[in-house]
Formats: structure tokens, sequence, C-alpha cells
């Protein structure tokens, strides 16, 4: 009788399997809705709130940002297209690893940003120095940098400031503000998360492509053409 017990269970598990469908998940639009992966659900509403994450490098191809997680949270399903909110991104642990395994001074600090569109994004930026630091110059360093990040922040709208975590342009920001106190060998973004989201969706953070002027140029050619054509009518007679 056991054993009849568990070829039941073994069919309710494999009507289960065929009961699921698959969907595509999306990013968001701040990162043109691509398609980031699939998963199985038997019903729509279960895959509210699933999440997700992929490197920069699955998105764009960039080998030199592989290190670079993105997280993603299913809000909204579609037919059979999962849509996705940006929540947040982090490191991976063996490149945090690699710049800190020396013996350096790693310096950690957490800043609650609110950018102009009304995000709040908690940062946290690491810095690390080739030398033993004093506990005075650690502290003057989170100073500058929770200034420098709330700065930034009043200025830039959500995907602005992605795209400065990402590209690299925040923590070069940090490093030019922090060289006052001591000169830093490395500062990076260790984690970003979104605490509150504001209002509006997120553009694409991407620059659009530019528009090629050739078509409207061309115009102006032929016309150069014309008085070497009436020249060249005044010779023959």
């Amino acid at each position: 009788m056991a054993g009849k017990k568990v070829k039941g269970g073994s069919r309710k598990i494999r009507d289960k399997w065929k009961a699921k469908e698959w969907y595509k998940i999306h990013a968001p639009r701040m990162f043109n809705e691509v398609e980031i992966g699939e998963t199985p659900s038997a019903d729509a509403a279960w895959l509210l709130g699933r999440t997700t994450e992929v490197t920069v490098h699955d998105l764009t191809g960039d080998f030199s940002k592989m290190h670079i997680k993105l997280k993603f949270k299913v809000d909204e399903v579609s037919g059979m297209d999962a849509k996705t909110v940006f929540t947040g991104m982090d490191l991976t642990s063996d490149y945090v690893r690699r710049l800190t395994r020396r013996k350096k001074t790693k310096t950690d600090h957490v800043v609650d940003v609110e950018t102009k569109d009304g995000y709040v994004v908690r940062v946290k930026p690491m810095s690390i120095a080739d030398k033993r630091i004093q506990s005075s110059q650690e502290a003057a360093m989170r100073a500058i940098m929770e200034e420098t990040l709330k700065s930034m922040g009043s200025e830039q709208t959500i995907s602005e400031l992605v795209k400065s975590v990402i590209s690299g342009d925040m923590a070069k920001e940090i490093s030019r503000a922090c060289r006052i106190i001591i000169p830093v060998k490395r500062i990076e973004i260790r984690k970003a998360e979104i605490l509150s989201f504001g209002e509006g969706v997120p553009e694409p953070i991407e620059e659009p492509q530019p528009e090629a002027p050739e078509a409207e140029e061309e115009p102006e050619e032929s016309e150069a053409e014309e008085p070497a054509e009436e020249t060249s009518e005044e010779e023959e007679q």
C-alpha cells in the first residue's frame, strides 16, 4: 500500500509540471525591455514578485562588466510576457575578494540617496587604500562620500544614477572628492538597492543613436554641380 501512495504522489508531481507554461521575462524600459530569461508557472498571478538577476554583460555584451549583477522583480504579466522593475545591483563576491585579498585598508559606507524623480536608493560604496589609514581619515572619507552621493542624487534621475554606477562615473566622482583626504587606490559601488520608487517610468539609460545628417547634405552637393555645367556650356559657345 505504501508503494501505491508513492506512485500516486509522483503522478501528481508530473501533472503539476504539465499544467505549467513558460513565460518570457523582460527587463524594464530602463534596459530597453530586452528578454533576460524564462520562468515556468501554472498561473500568471504567481509570477508577481519573483526576482531574477543578470550581469551587465548578459544585457550589453560588454565583458568588462561581467562583475556587475542587476536585480529585477516581476511586477506585471501581459500574455506570456513577464515585465519587471529594477530593484538594485551588486558586485560578484569573487570580484570583491580580488580587490581586497591583499593587506589594504577597505572602507565601507552606506548612504541613502534621493533622486530628483523621487526614488530613494541605498548606495554602498567601498574604498581601497594602498596603505593603512587612520580612523579619523576613514571618518572624513565617509563624510565626503555621503556629501558627494547626495549631491549627485539630487541632480540626477534614477536612470542617470544607475548609468553612473554601471559606467563607473559615480566611483570616479567619489574618488576625486576623496583625494583631499588621502589618495585612494580604488573606489567601487559595492551594492545599490531601491528602497522606494518614485513617479513615472524611468527612461532608458542607453544614449540614443546619433541621427545621420547625410541625407540632408546630398542636395547641397547637387547644387554645387550646377555652376560647373554652366561654365562648360560657355566654353562650347
